[in-house]
C-alpha cells in the first residue's frame, strides 16, 4: 500500500458520490463511494475491487471462512459520474454571491448533490 502523505490533500469526490472507473481492471464500472482515504489518495467503492481475505474464527459468534471486501482504489483512477449528463465529467468550484462554494459539473454546468 502506498505511504502516506504528508498532509491530506483535499479533493472533489465525496461519500456517496456516484464515480466511474475510468482505467485499471474495473475501467467502465460505476458505484457510490463509501470512503475516501485522503491520506493514501484513495477512494473505496460500493461492490468495485473486491478481494479475499482470510478470517480466523472467533467464538460461535463470528465464524471464520474467506470473505470478500472493497480494496480501495486511487483516486486519480475514478471519475464523478454526473447523471445529468450520462457521463463521467470533471468537477469544478462555483462560489455563490453569499460566498458559499458549490461543485458543478464541467460539462453541463449544474450543481451536484450532498454539499
Amino acid at each position: 500500500m502506498a505511504t502516506p502523505r504528508a498532509e491530506a490533500a483535499s479533493y472533489k469526490i465525496r461519500k456517496n458520490d456516484m464515480v466511474m472507473v475510468v482505467k485499471g481492471k474495473e475501467r467502465g464500472k460505476t458505484g457510490k463511494v463509501m470512503r475516501v482515504l485522503p491520506d493514501h489518495g484513495r477512494v473505496v467503492i460500493e461492490r468495485l475491487n473486491l478481494v479475499k481475505r482470510h478470517s480466523k474464527p472467533r467464538g460461535a459468534a463470528s465464524p471464520g471462512g474467506i470473505m470478500e471486501k472493497e480494496a480501495p482504489l486511487q483516486i486519480a483512477n475514478v471519475m464523478f459520474f454526473c447523471e445529468r449528463c450520462n457521463a463521467p465529467v470533471r468537477l469544478g468550484i462555483k462560489i455563490a454571491a453569499a460566498g458559499e462554494r458549490s461543485r458543478v459539473c464541467r460539462r453541463c454546468g449544474e450543481a451536484v448533490g450532498n454539499d
